[in-house]
């Protein structure tokens, strides 16, 4: 799967309550943008990809209530398809790339936590949900976590490539760091997760933590990187860094999607 065009100017775009880097809180803006592809599966319309809603909005149906942002999004988004601003719900799949999760007062930046009501508010109106944890994911106690993973059209993936309609996903969720910190792996055992993902040839790679670009002020990992194949690079999503610029090619060819604190609708290109 390669993007085509991707613009410049959202489409919409969504207010919300984030934490400010010297404390306290502070409003965003949530921006979508609309891009093409060159193929989706037959019966997709379209694409929803995003990351790192570390935030809160008013809750759309408790008045005076805060709810996380993803959770809002996806009624927001669901809305837009039944005003025709997108195509009909069911006829989407949504990828999430990870770090679902705010403090309810959206004023603790790195606040963890747990994010199923986040996959379950996509699920209840798209087409199915597949991605990956953010290191400030969390998805409950080890059996809500399997009990969690069996829900159909929630695919969480970590070191896995699954099938959906044509469209094979690969995945690897978490960072890099010390072993023993929430949401962290030592790097041998990440790129182990991305090796074991990469031998299915996905056509799409979804990270949290994603590759750097040589050159550029576009960070990431430089390992994740040297680990991507140069040929048939399957489009690489991640968050976690945010980048000015969404869409970046390494030097390999491979095409990166940065959704780290956006929206982005990916549609068949007419």
């Amino acid at each position: 799967m390669r993007i085509l065009t991707l613009d410049t100017v959202p489409m919409h775009a969504w207010r919300y309550l984030n934490a400010a880097p010297r404390g306290g809180t502070e409003t965003q803006l949530l921006p979508l943008l609309r891009g093409t592809v060159d193929t989706l599966p037959e019966g997709v319309e379209a694409l929803l990809v995003t990351a790192d809603l570390q935030g809160v909005a008013p809750h759309p149906r408790q008045e005076g209530a805060v709810a996380l942002l993803g959770e809002v999004l996806a009624d927001a988004l669901a809305l837009l398809g039944e005003e025709d601003t997108l195509p009909p719900s069911e006829h989407i799949g949504v990828v999430l790339a990870g770090d679902l999760y705010s403090a309810p007062g959206a004023n603790v930046r790195g606040a963890s936590g747990d994010v199923r009501s986040v996959w379950r508010a996509f699920a209840e109106h798209f087409r199915w949900v597949v991605g990956v944890a953010g290191n400030h994911d969390t998805f409950g106690s080890p059996r809500e976590q399997a009990r969690f993973q069996q829900q159909p059209g929630l695919h969480l993936l970590d070191g896995g490539t699954i099938d959906l309609e044509g469209l094979r996903v690969g995945g690897v969720g978490s960072i890099m760091g010390r072993g023993d910190k929430q949401g962290r792996r030592e790097e041998p055992d990440q790129l182990r997760l991305l090796e074991d993902a990469l031998s299915h040839s996905p056509d799409m790679l979804v990270l949290h933590q994603g590759p750097d670009v040589p050159g550029t002020r576009l960070r990431g990992s430089t390992a994740i990187r040297l680990a991507l194949p140069e040929r048939e690079a399957p489009l690489v999503v991640c968050g976690h860094a945010h980048w000015e610029t969404p869409l970046a090619t390494l030097p390999g060819g491979a095409q990166v999607l940065n959704v780290d604190s956006r929206v982005v609708l990916l549609q068949r290109s007419a």
